[in-house]
């Protein structure tokens, strides 16, 4: 019986070792598969998932390269031929007033400096009367130094025009007595208008004074004799409307929070802006209270007889023109077809949202990261930017005073003879939310309401905002507009930016499209606009990328050009590097070179170029290679890239939600 215990013993200590050792061998050989499979993840399914989510690193580096074709444009906006210096013995002075936002600001300070050249004049400093100190701005600045630098306007004009910051103590009075003669000239003036029938008066009184509200105040094209002026408006928009160091300074440090991360941005324009759409006829963009505003804005445009058209119009037939704005949500769906990333870091420029933020929910949706200034400045950086300002009352609401009950008798006993129709049911009640804000008038008063002092100052605050802008779309890696080359004839801020970029950094990749043939995509593929196929997505890839080059640049010398010249300072205002080949040279049908015809740039150009190649990459290809390369994709590489979209996208987005 001992003996048996013991055998028991010794088999159960037996199984215990094999169970041990099993377990041993099984944990060793699960911990081998598993390195195994981590390793395979790692090497495959999370090397896909980085390959995907930072394909703005990798794959998609083409879409950030400069534009290759355009690399041989310089800068170059000197006097090409006999430049005399202006006299102090000359024709007179000219003082003008500019109205309007920024972009008309700009524009027209160049024409003003312009007209000062051709008259043989002294340019007193202009007035911005968005900026007066009636307006509400800090008693730091005066009005042309809310915005420019005063001393660099007068200093870097010195061998172009006189300029002066106030008319002569003598004559200060008799303006005030408003005895000059005024003029209220067009952006069509042409030269012959101010040599025939302004020049005269001048000579006359000595002195003259321009009222201008159009945004500038001579035509953009000029005849071949004038090319000099042309230049000189260059000279002015690029070199010499010097932001004053505050915004520089703010400007920079946002430009250089953007690239903190170490990745490229692209700047966004929307041109959502109420008086824009008003002219094109575009309400029907919003379908809620916006569209009354704009029609609104229409109906004054069509009384100032600025507008000869009816008051009703179709805006899908205007959006189909290219007429009216893309939405945001459109420019989204665009970058994902030309492959941005979800990460990609885009900037809000503009400070006229109209709509507000409501528009901007889709968009946000397939890119997160869409900053504006408000996400790059605290609020201390902004205020010091204003400047010390004297405290206004706020906007308050107001509900209206109740008709008494003898006042709704008389109104009823004057309404007419019997039978009378029923009086209308009780107005149900105006809650405070819906009246806040600038559009609420409409829910009252047939007229808009005189700005506010408050009002006032927050338009005179636009100006910074769009200063602000300017500096951070002009530095941009890319710019895409929303609302360009309107057919207004007025400026905008996006035309504005893509003339300087053009100048100042030609081959910078500036997106060019045209929104006729976008719009023409869009409606086929309107009703699945979030999940178009692959036929669709190349061909709108193949317009953007070519609007970056040359084609691009032959629609901005037609549609734009001729209503906005600092929209497309070409071939004035540069030079080339190596000769353009004639057969790539394009002339429109009077003449005017359409693509091509720049000066020979001179050596010191040269050699600061080649200086600067050396330290670029010439081994980048630039953007056709690279969408032959996207466009000869494999049917296993187009299937990577429909999971990427897969990852990018938001499911709300689905419209079979």
């Amino acid at each position: 019986m001992v003996v048996f215990r013991s055998r028991i013993k010794w088999i159960a200590l037996l199984v215990l070792i094999l169970s041990v050792g099993s377990l041993v061998v099984h944990l060793s050989i699960t911990k081998s598969s598993g390195v195994q499979l981590a390793s395979y993840a790692r090497d495959s399914l999370w090397q896909d998932f980085d390959s995907l989510l930072g394909s703005q690193d990798f794959r998609n580096k083409h879409l950030w390269r400069p534009v290759k074709a355009l690399e041989t444009l310089q800068p170059y906006a000197n006097p090409r031929n006999s430049y005399p210096a202006p006299s102090s013995k000359n024709n007179g002075y000219i003082y003008a007033k500019i109205f309007g936002g920024f972009d008309k600001i700009r524009s027209s300070i160049c024409d003003l400096v312009t007209i000062s050249r051709l008259l043989n004049a002294t340019l007193i400093i202009p007035e911005l009367q968005q900026s007066l100190r009636s307006k509400g701005i800090s008693n730091k600045f005066k009005s042309f130094s809310y915005l420019y630098d005063e001393e660099q306007f007068i200093s870097f004009l010195k061998n172009d025009v006189i300029i002066a910051k106030a008319l002569p103590e003598s004559l200060k009075a008799a303006r005030k007595r408003n005895e000059f003669p005024l003029f209220k000239p067009k952006n069509s003036a042409s030269p012959n208008y101010y040599l025939e029938d302004v020049l005269p008066k001048l000579k006359k009184a000595n002195v003259i004074g321009l009222i201008i509200y159009d945004g500038g105040c001579l035509q953009s094209t000029l005849p071949a004799s004038m090319l000099e002026l042309q230049r000189l408006r260059c000279r002015v928009a690029f070199h010499t409307l010097q932001l004053r160091s505050e915004i520089q300074v703010l400007g920079k440090k946002m430009v250089d929070r953007l690239r903190k991360s170490g990745q490229p941005f692209l700047a966004y324009h929307p041109g959502l802006v109420r008086d824009k759409m008003a002219y094109h006829g575009c309400a029907e963009l919003f379908q809620d209270l916006h569209s009354e505003l704009i029609q609104y804005r229409r109906a004054q445009m069509i009384k100032q007889k600025f507008i000869s058209e009816e008051l009703i119009v179709d805006s899908r037939v205007r959006r189909d023109k290219g007429l009216c704005p893309l939405m945001p949500e459109e420019v989204g769906i665009l970058l994902k077809a030309l492959g941005y990333s979800q990460k990609v870091i885009i900037y809000l420029s503009g400070s006229e949202m109209f709509g507000g933020q409501r528009v901007l929910i889709p968009l946000r949706a397939m890119f997160p990261n869409l900053v504006d200034r408000t996400s790059l400045c605290s609020t201390e950086e902004l205020s010091e930017l204003v400047g010390p300002e004297i405290p206004l009352p706020e906007n308050t609401f107001e509900m209206p005073l109740r008709k008494s009950d003898k006042q709704l008798q008389e109104e009823w006993n004057k309404a007419g003879t019997r039978p009378r129709p029923l009086p209308p049911p009780p107005d149900r009640p105006i809650y405070q939310h819906e009246k806040e804000g600038w559009y609420g008038w409409l829910t009252e008063n047939d007229t808009e309401p005189i700005p506010s002092p408050i009002d006032l100052r927050n338009q005179a605050h636009r100006l910074l905002w769009d200063a602000l802008d300017f500096v951070v779309s002009v530095e941009a890696d890319v710019f895409f507009p929303g609302f360009n080359n309107d057919g207004s004839g007025l400026p905008d801020l996006s035309s504005l930016v893509m003339g300087q970029r053009l100048y100042e950094r030609p081959s910078s990749r500036t997106y060019r499209l045209d929104r006729k043939v976008i719009q023409e995509f869009f409606n086929i593929t309107r009703e699945d606009m979030y999940h178009p196929n692959r036929n669709w997505t190349v061909h709108v890839r193949k317009h953007l990328n070519s609007s970056l080059g040359e084609s691009g640049l032959i629609r901005q010398s037609t549609l734009s050009k001729p209503r906005l010249f600092l929209s497309h300072p070409l071939p004035e205002c540069s030079c080339r590097t190596s000769p353009l080949e004639d057969s790539r040279q394009i002339r429109s049908d009077d003449g005017r070179f359409l693509y091509g015809g720049e000066d020979e740039c001179p050596k010191w150009i040269k050699s600061a170029g080649v200086e600067k190649s050396k330290t670029d990459d010439s081994d980048q290809p630039d953007y056709e290679h690279d969408l032959l390369t996207e466009q000869s994709e494999t049917e296993e590489e187009f299937a990577k890239s429909k999971v990427a979209s897969a990852f990018d996208q938001d499911e709300e987005w689905d419209p079979n939600d």
